[in-house]
């Protein structure tokens, strides 16, 4: 990743990492040449001018060259996070169906991935370009104590033993902590949103939920504090017993050259260049350590944001996936059974229904009876466990979701309110029309909503959002919020603007919509439906009844299927849900309700 992200950056960064290391053993070796020489009762002047210009040369290299460093460190740190949540993203998008996202452990994952790619270059690559200067210094200090004394040298490298061995057991111990309480970190995350968003600010303070949330999230903060000071206290413990082990070695170090020096066996500059050796070495020796334990265990976290990047695919495609044939028959559903998972109880219990191109089927049925798992397995969010949904005869497992989603238009009750632009809110819908501001206005219009969007302050280029501003605007100006019905009219123009699409989904389209606008929307929606192949859902009956089919779906099965006035005659669930619902409007139950309201 680095080399891809930049190679010349890359070497360079090592040139200056190796460089940065030769400097403290050269600066070591002139001070030791410049002290004999001056200890010396036959001074060469010449001599003691190089060795002094090479100090000086040596100076201003180390403290001009790290300047470049840090450039050449940034660029790479910023190429390789841009490359980074390229890969990280790309792979996400390339989960083409919905079940990891509904999976509490692989989202712990996407998190730790997100936070380690970010942050790769800061505690992998530049720590690992450290570890390369500092093991170069260390090299040469331990070639220079090797000359004085193999003994000493093998003695301060014997006593860094426990420490590498101590260091990687620490890495290890952090890195499990970091993912158990991964968790914790994304709930209190999560509490965090509910406190600041707008989305949530009216039920938190009708709530009185403020005191509440504010406990989860401190409890939850507490307890990933508490697991992170365990291993602090024992990172301190070991930390200081190797610190007195590095103490005591030194010291024998320190008595061992004073007696040779005093004894004649080691010159003036033998005792600087040991000095700065046994410095050099038990010091690069903790900052090796240190920085490898360090690195090792941003590789351990790192491992999450390879397994998100590898990930299999969620769902199967094939290697040469069929195109999606242009409807003509219709779409079957053959004994199909799904749940969610091996836990849970079957959704979809045997389902075998077909939808003729060309026709409107409704679906109807109490929450729960699976009419949107129905709908999520038509678009391959998921695949069933048993049986198969069938385009034009074509299982569509063995097509590319993306091209099948491409011949499908929908909107859903939950649909998404982005913190875009109202045109960009529109052309979502089909992005290689985004740029086409007449389509816009046209889908607009077919779902009532281009009047309220051309009045806003800036048009179709006005935010709808509050937690972003207008480009160019006045930071205390924010955007315009629109309503729950007026995102529905959106999340219809998204539908208009697919109009050449096989199959058009509407999933409780007219929700927040009052009586006067469902009635014209479902007007609008049936002269926009005729001749095309629809699936609606809706728990207003009355939005139905004009279906070529209506499908009653209760615990997973079909139950009863007909047309409005089938279904009426049969006196069957159908018939009882729409008797239930039109008791309210009649007059007798006027009296009830005032009675009630008062």
């Amino acid at each position: 990743m680095v080399w891809r992200a930049g190679p010349l950056l890359s070497l360079g960064s090592v040139a200056l990492s190796v460089l940065s290391g030769i400097w403290p053993v050269a600066g070591a070796w002139l001070t030791k040449l410049l002290l004999d020489e001056l200890s010396s009762p036959r001074r060469d002047p010449t001599l003691l001018a190089g060795l002094a210009a090479g100090l000086a040369v040596l100076g201003l290299l180390t403290t001009t060259l790290p300047h470049l460093n840090r450039y050449l460190d940034a660029q790479l740190r910023r190429r390789l996070d841009l490359l980074a949540r390229d890969e990280l993203f790309g792979a996400v998008n390339r989960f083409a169906g919905l079940a990891r996202f509904e999976t509490p452990q692989f989202l712990d994952r996407l998190r730790l991935a997100e936070q380690t790619g970010q942050t790769a270059a800061v505690q992998i690559v530049l720590p690992a370009f450290s570890v390369l200067r500092t093991l170069i210094s260390v090299a040469g200090f331990v070639v220079t104590l090797t000359l004085l004394s193999p003994v000493m040298t093998a003695v301060v490298l014997l006593a860094a033993v426990p420490t590498v061995i101590a260091e990687v057991a620490l890495s290890r111990l952090r890195a499990g902590m970091q993912w158990m309480i991964s968790p914790l970190g994304r709930r209190s995350a999560f509490f965090g949103r509910l406190l600041t968003s707008l989305d949530f600010a009216k039920e938190v303070r009708l709530f009185g939920l403020g005191e509440f949330l504010r406990r989860r999230l401190l409890a939850d903060v507490r307890d990933a504090q508490e697991s992170e000071r365990a291993v602090d206290v024992r990172e301190l413990k070991t930390q200081t017993l190797l610190s007195a082990l590095g103490a005591v070695t030194a010291g024998a170090g320190l008595i061992w050259v004073v007696t040779g020096t005093a004894g004649g066996a080691l010159s003036i500059g033998d005792v600087a260049v040991f000095i700065a050796a046994v410095a050099g070495v038990q010091s690069g020796l903790a900052e090796l350590v240190g920085s490898v334990g360090g690195v090792y265990e941003s590789l351990l976290l790192f491992g999450h944001y390879r397994e998100v990047v590898r990930a299999e695919p969620d769902l199967p495609v094939l290697e040469a996936p069929k195109r999606t044939p242009p409807l003509r028959r219709g779409i079957e559903f053959r004994d199909v059974w799904f749940r969610y998972d091996d836990e849970h109880p079957w959704v979809l219990k045997g389902v075998d229904l077909f939808l003729p191109c060309g026709s409107a089927l409704a679906l109807v049925g109490l929450n729960g009876s699976g009419k949107s798992t129905l709908v999520k397995l038509l678009c391959r969010f998921y695949d069933p466990q048993r049986g198969a949904v069938l385009w034009d005869g074509v299982d569509i497992r063995e097509i590319d979701p993306a091209d099948l989603r491409d011949r499908i238009a929908a909107v859903f009750q939950d649909c998404v309110a982005y913190d875009f632009t109202a045109a960009e809110n529109i052309g979502i819908g089909d992005i290689s029309v985004m740029s086409d501001r007449e389509l816009i206005r046209r889908a607009a219009t077919l779902s009532g909503i281009d009047e309220t969007l051309a009045n806003l302050p800036h048009g179709y280029d006005t935010m709808l959002s509050r937690n972003f501003r207008h480009p160019g605007e006045d930071e205390a100006k924010a955007g315009v919020l629109l309503s729950g019905g007026q995102w529905q009219r959106v999340a219809l123009a998204r539908v208009y603007l697919r109009e050449d699409r096989d199959l058009v989904i509407l999933d409780e389209p007219s929700a927040g919509l009052d009586a006067e606008a469902e009635h014209d929307l479902h007007t609008d929606l049936r002269r926009h439906r005729a001749g095309r192949t629809s699936l609606l859902i809706s728990h207003r009956l009355s939005a139905v009844r004009e279906a070529d089919l209506i499908v009653v779906l209760a615990d997973g099965r079909i139950v009863e299927q007909g047309t409005h006035g089938e279904l009426i005659t049969r006196d069957g669930e159908y018939a009882r849900l729409f008797a239930l619902q039109a008791s309210g409007y009649r007059p007798e139950a006027l009296p009830a309700q005032a009675a009630g309201q008062g």
